[in-house]
C-alpha cells in the first residue's frame, strides 16, 4: 500500500476511483437480489402523481454505498492510531450507526408496505443519542474544541457552560452548548439529506459535490484520513449515480441519506468547519427550511407557501421535468460549495 506520507494527493484520488469501482461492481448484484426478494420503494400516495410509476423500484442502495466506503477505507488507510485516525474512526462509527437506523427504517417500510417507517420521535431519539455520544467523544478523545468559527465574525465559544467530571488524573468535559449545537447540526443534516432524497439522482449528486469540497478541506487541514473518507463517499456517490440517474434502477433509501447527512456533519466537526459545512451543504438546509415553512404556515393559515414541499417537489408541480430540477439543484450546490470553499480559505488565511 502506498502511504499518505509519500503520495497523499494520489491516495485521495485513488479512494474516489476505488470506491466508485466497488460500488459499480456490487450494485448490479444487489439490484438483482432486491428484485428477487421483491424489496421495493413504497411511494407516498400524496406525492407527485408522476412518481407512482416508481412504486416497487429497489431501494436500500445505501447499503452498497456504505459498504464501498468502508472497504475503500480498510484498503487505503494507515494503521497508525493518531488524532487523525481517531477522527476517522468516530466518523465511521457514527456513519455506520446512522446507516443502521436508516436500514431499520427502510426494512420497516418494506415489511409494512407503506411509505413511512420508524416513527419520527423514535428516529429523533436515536439521532440525539448518537450525536451526543459523538460530540462527547470528539471533545474528550480527539481534542476538538467546543467553538464554532464564522467568517467575518469572532469565534463563538460554546464551551462557556461546561461541566468537568474527574476521571482519575484527568477530567471528562461536557460542553452543554456545544453538545446542543452538534445535535442540531448532525440530526438536522441527516434529516435534511433525507428530505432531499426525493428525485432520481438528486441526493446522490448533491452529496457528491459537497463531499468533494469536504475532502479538499480535510486535506488542506492535514486530516488525511478524514479526507480519504470524504473522497471514498464521493466515489461511492459517483458509482451510485450510474444506476440512480433518471429513470432510477435503485434508490439509496434512508440507509444512505441519513448516513450521508451524519457523515457530512461529522466531517465538519472534525475539521472545525461547522458553519462552512452549512454553506457547502446549503441545498440541504434550503430543502429542510422549505418543509418547516410549509408546515408552520399551513398550521396557522391552512394555506401553503409552496405547491408541495420539500422545495424540489414545488418545481415539479410547476411543470419542470425531474431531470431539469435535479441538474439545476446540482448547479446550485456547486455554487454554494464553491462559496463555502472560498470562505474556508478566507477563514484560514
Amino acid at each position: 500500500m502506498i502511504g499518505f506520507a509519500e503520495y497523499p494527493t494520489f491516495q485521495v484520488f485513488l479512494a474516489i476511483f476505488v470506491s466508485m469501482a466497488i460500488t459499480m461492481v456490487l450494485l448490479p448484484l444487489w439490484i438483482r437480489i432486491l428484485h428477487f426478494r421483491e424489496i421495493g420503494q413504497q411511494v407516498r400516495a400524496d406525492g407527485p402523481q408522476r412518481h407512482l410509476v416508481k412504486q416497487g423500484t429497489p431501494t436500500m442502495g445505501g447499503v452498497i454505498i456504505l459498504a464501498s466506503v468502508f472497504i475503500t477505507i480498510l484498503l487505503l488507510t494507515r494503521s497508525d492510531l493518531d488524532r487523525d485516525m481517531l477522527s476517522l474512526i468516530l466518523i465511521c462509527v457514527v456513519t455506520l450507526l446512522t446507516g443502521i437506523v436508516g436500514l431499520i427504517d427502510d426494512l420497516s417500510k418494506v415489511v409494512k408496505e407503506r411509505s413511512l417507517g420508524l416513527r419520527a420521535k423514535a428516529k429523533m431519539i436515536i439521532l440525539t443519542v448518537l450525536s451526543v455520544l459523538f460530540c462527547l467523544s470528539a471533545v474528550n478523545f480527539v481534542g476538538i474544541t467546543p467553538t464554532v468559527a464564522v467568517p467575518f465574525l469572532p469565534v463563538i465559544d460554546f464551551g462557556i457552560l461546561t461541566t468537568y467530571i474527574p476521571v482519575g488524573d484527568a477530567y471528562f468535559s461536557i460542553p452543554w452548548l456545544y453538545v446542543l449545537f452538534v445535535f442540531l447540526l448532525m440530526a438536522g443534516m441527516s434529516n435534511a439529506v433525507n428530505l432531499t432524497d426525493g428525485l432520481d439522482g438528486l441526493a446522490g449528486g448533491t452529496v457528491m459535490i459537497a463531499m468533494v469540497v469536504m475532502a479538499a478541506i480535510a486535506f488542506r487541514t492535514n486530516q488525511l484520513d478524514t479526507a480519504l473518507f470524504a473522497a471514498a463517499m464521493t466515489g461511492a456517490c459517483i458509482g451510485f449515480l450510474w444506476f440512480n440517474s433518471h429513470p432510477a434502477s435503485i434508490f439509496m433509501g434512508d440507509t444512505g441519506s441519513l448516513a450521508m447527512g451524519a457523515s457530512l456533519a461529522a466531517i465538519a466537526v472534525m475539521t472545525k468547519t461547522e458553519f462552512i459545512a452549512l454553506v457547502v451543504g446549503g441545498i440541504f438546509v434550503i430543502e429542510a427550511i422549505s418543509v418547516m415553512i410549509q408546515v408552520v404556515y399551513f398550521r396557522f393559515t391552512r394555506k401553503r407557501v409552496f405547491l408541495m414541499a420539500p422545495l424540489h417537489h414545488h418545481f415539479e408541480q410547476k411543470g419542470w421535468s425531474e431531470t431539469k430540477v435535479v441538474i439545476r439543484f446540482w448547479i446550485i450546490t456547486a455554487l454554494l460549495a464553491s462559496i463555502g470553499f472560498a470562505l474556508f480559505f478566507y477563514q484560514t488565511m
